[in-house]
């Protein structure tokens, strides 16, 4: 069984900085081979973000967001962050995380979180 909940979409300026969070339930049975993020813009396809490897800490990111966001882990929580900085209009979306498990060939989807980039 896997449970992914995500938050901290907020309304933010252009400019901001906004911090996601999202917390993986996993049965001991499982592990967890990756951790990521993807967004939904309202009439857009959706757009991986990036993601991070639990083994070895790798970290890959869309260009569209590389240097300005970044992902972290807790590996103690099973809890990943997307720390988002100079955010633009462009940006609002709806945040989604997903966890891939070890030998699984479908990821494991949270509800979504609302990232509004607006002045």
């Amino acid at each position: 069984q896997v449970q992914v909940v995500e938050s901290g979409g907020d309304l933010v300026q252009p400019g901001g900085s906004l911090r996601l969070s999202c917390a993986a339930s996993v049965s001991r049975r499982f592990s967890i081979y990756a951790m990521g993020w993807y967004r939904q813009a309202p009439g857009k396809e959706r757009e991986w973000v990036g993601h991070i490897r639990w083994s070895g800490a790798n970290k890959d990111y869309a260009d569209s967001v590389k240097g300005r966001f970044t992902i972290s882990r807790d590996n103690a929580k099973n809890v990943i962050y997307l720390q988002m900085n100079s955010l633009r209009p462009e940006d609002t979306a709806v945040y989604l995380c997903y966890v891939v498990i070890s030998g699984w060939s479908t990821y494991s989807w949270g509800q979504g979180t609302q990232v509004t980039v607006s002045s």
